[in-house]
């Protein structure tokens, strides 16, 4: 059972994650870092971006950059990228909006710790726990991590 609070391990609090798919398998996220979920628009490719990062869109005014954590995370397979998780500001380094774009948004929930286990891989801090879920697993991810 994790206890720590952390790089690579889950809170030993409850609170609150947006679940979501990417490919066969599902993520979630502390709905702390989430501002909304929008509809896949049109996005504007940026010559010589990172792998990861799919383009750029207008969401209310600001350029937001569209990251696949598909890239990010190594998960194969295309899905159908129907729907972007658009973080708050303040978890990029530079203040930049990014948003992720993912296969489906299921729901939000509540976790409790005693259903959350270290992550296999320790040294990785973008990936808080495993989350134990009507008998699946649920990967719990720090997108805070992954774009400092």
């Amino acid at each position: 059972m994790a206890t720590g609070t952390t790089g690579g391990s889950a809170a030993n609090t409850t609170g609150q994650v947006l679940e979501f798919a990417l490919g066969d398998e599902t993520y979630c996220v502390s709905i702390d870092y989430v501002t909304e979920i929008v509809d896949v628009g049109e996005l504007t490719t940026v010559p010589n971006a990172p792998r990861h990062v799919e383009g750029v869109m207008d969401l209310r005014g600001r350029t937001t950059s569209i990251v696949d954590p598909k890239v990010v995370f190594g998960i194969s397979g295309d899905g159908d990228r129907r729907r972007i998780i658009v973080y708050d500001p303040g978890i990029v380094d530079d203040q930049g909006a990014v948003g992720w774009l993912v296969d489906e948004v299921h729901q939000v929930v509540e976790i409790d710790p005693d259903t959350v286990d270290d992550a296999p891989g320790e040294d990785d801090p973008s990936i808080r726990g495993v989350v134990k879920r009507d008998g699946d697993f649920v990967i719990w991810v720090d997108p805070q991590a992954v774009h400092s």
